[in-house]
């Protein structure tokens, strides 16, 4: 008897076997020809070859100008390469899975995958397999390549993640360091700490498209790379600064014309060239100092022990009676370096006060209206409940106001200069809140200085009198130590 199924296999496999014109197929041939005539192997070529197409156009596009949108990039370097290399991963496992199911012999029987270089059809196929291969590794490369660069670019870190990042992106872009790339400071050389951010990033990722972010975001100081290996690729603190003017304009609601104007002598220091001493407030980062500290809460703004190791391994602690550490604070010690001081190097926040008493000084705030500073502090602490309702209200509030404190008549006089103060208003209000993000006057402080030593903020976490030795020994609360009169 006959085996029905085995005869239409046989006959299955003839057909697969003989080309139309009657001539046997290659063992090439038949290989090439599974990704035709299977549904996986077919989606496999039309993800890779729609793909690479979009790929292309999509390099075109984004090397070109034409197309500058974060979306388009995400696209083009992340999503489409992903697809073309499922593709080709389709490709092979449609033809594995053919065979095994119409034929006897499996896809790794030496007789279906032998070459043969005097069989002209097994040549063409080796050549078209290598010139395929290069177009595709040349375009895996140089997506690869843009890909790196658009993920390390400010721009990706400051848009792609627009809401969370939008406070930071916003006073990154009006910084000092607005011209140094985000992965400069956040990153740095090295594979390892690239590899590293990504990895994180990922959970990232993951917290924005589930809610679960932080508002405001924290600043993780623990998780940033040490500052030598960043900061210092830039700053150089042995090179001698000595000192340094820095002056506070202020005025008062009383007097809006008359600043008061105080200068102070800081004392930066760094390596004195001619004692060779390392002095002044950069003394803290001596490569001869070694300073540690344990913080009892996350913002650090309350210090306990203190340890200093200075030339020839003496090690000094400064004890201190604090309150017991902050839940979720771990209790760790942590080398000090610029963060610590200049924690808002870049993404650095107005203080309320400040911003309207710069307007004052360069006059985008009328001096001479009484009460402008007054009323434009209140306009400014109005909790708007997002920003587009402080775009469309602030310069009215401010209006309605000075109509409240000087009339109508007064206004209507006036306009073109209330206006003109209420769009500074505006202005300092966008570059400062948001309320999505629950950031406010005041949410992200600087510890430079001591001008928010009431809470916990600047030089005297430790500069209390209250860190001792043992032995009596110190930590002086002396403004003779970082600046003075100038001279």
């Amino acid at each position: 008897m006959i085996d029905p199924d085995k005869k239409e296999e046989d006959v299955r496999e003839t057909e697969v076997s003989v080309t139309e014109d009657g001539k046997e197929m290659g063992a090439w041939q038949k290989l090439l020809g599974c990704t035709w005539k299977t549904p996986l192997g077919f989606l496999g070529v039309i993800l890779t070859t729609v793909s690479i197409t979009l790929i292309v156009l999509g390099l075109i596009g984004h090397l070109s100008g034409l197309i500058a949108n974060h979306y388009f990039a995400i696209f083009t370097f992340l999503f489409l390469p992903a697809m073309m290399l499922f593709g080709l991963f389709l490709i092979p496992l449609a033809c594995y899975f053919r065979r095994k199911k119409w034929f006897k012999d499996s896809l790794l029987n030496p007789e279906n995958l032998k070459i043969d270089l005097a069989n002209r059809h097994h040549r063409k196929g080796i050549v078209l397999f290598l010139i395929l291969s290069v177009i595709n590794l040349t375009i895996l490369v140089l997506v690869a390549y843009e890909a790196y660069h658009f993920t390390d670019s400010s721009y990706f870190c400051g848009v792609v993640c627009h809401e969370v990042m939008d406070p930071e992106y916003t006073a990154y872009q009006r910084s000092p360091h607005a011209k140094v790339a985000c992965v400069s400071c956040h990153i740095g050389p090295g594979a390892s700490w690239y590899v590293q951010a990504k990895l994180s990033g990922l959970r990232q990722v993951k917290a924005v498209i589930d809610g679960n972010f932080s508002r405001p975001i924290p600043a993780p100081v623990e998780h940033l790379r040490p500052a030598r290996d960043t900061c210092e690729t830039c700053h150089w603190p042995e090179k001698f600064h000595g000192k340094k003017i820095k002056e506070f304009i202020t005025f008062s609601n009383k007097n809006q014309t008359e600043p008061s104007i105080q200068e102070v002598a800081l004392r930066i220091g760094g390596r004195n060239p001619v004692t060779n001493d390392f002095e002044g407030i950069h003394w803290h980062v001596s490569r001869d100092i070694k300073i540690e500290y344990q913080a009892l809460d996350n913002k650090r703004t309350q210090i306990g022990n203190v340890k200093v190791t200075r030339p020839g391994g003496i090690t000094e602690e400064y004890a201190v009676n604090a309150e017991p550490t902050e839940e979720g604070t771990p209790e760790e010690w942590r080398t000090m370096d610029c963060i610590d001081c200049h924690n808002r190097p870049t993404h650095v926040y107005d203080d309320l006060e400040q911003v309207v008493d710069f307007g004052l000084s360069s006059k985008k705030l009328n001096p001479a209206i009484e009460g402008i500073r007054e009323d434009s502090i209140a306009v400014l602490q109005i909790e708007y409940a997002s920003r587009d309702e402080a775009t469309e209200k602030i310069v009215g509030d401010l209006l309605e106001r000075m109509a409240k404190r000087h009339g109508n008549d007064f206004v209507t006089k006036n306009e073109k200069e209330i206006v003109g103060s209420g769009s500074f208003l505006l202005e300092a209000y966008l570059n400062n809140i948001w309320p999505a993000m629950k950031v406010t006057w005041g949410t992200y402080r600087q510890h430079l200085g001591h001008q928010n030593a009431d809470e916990g903020y600047g030089c005297f976490r430790c500069h209390d009198d209250e860190h001792k030795t043992k032995f009596g020994k110190i930590i002086r609360q002396d403004c003779n130590m970082c600046h003075d009169e100038p001279q």
